[in-house]
């Protein structure tokens, strides 16, 4: 089935200042809950609780630097 997706949900985040999520494919504005593909704006020094989501998420860095702590280790993107 073919499915045109328009616009973006805008879906609120949880942390410590504002965060811009708009989510295109996902649970909130498609009903697909294996995968989320959103386009995020975070202002410096934004940080949120650990998750372990029930999907796969990918993060494409576009400007900025991000830090990611997990279980195993840190990395700065």
């Amino acid at each position: 089935m073919i499915r045109h997706i328009t616009t973006p949900t805008r879906i609120e985040a949880a942390g410590n200042k504002p965060k811009q999520i708009d989510e295109f494919i996902g649970r909130v504005n498609s009903g697909t809950d294996g995968v989320s593909i959103a386009q995020m704006n975070s202002p410096g020094g934004w940080l949120e609780p650990g998750q372990t989501p029930h999907f796969d998420e990918y993060t494409l860095v576009l400007e900025g630097c991000l830090h990611v702590a997990t279980r195993d280790g840190a990395i700065q993107v």
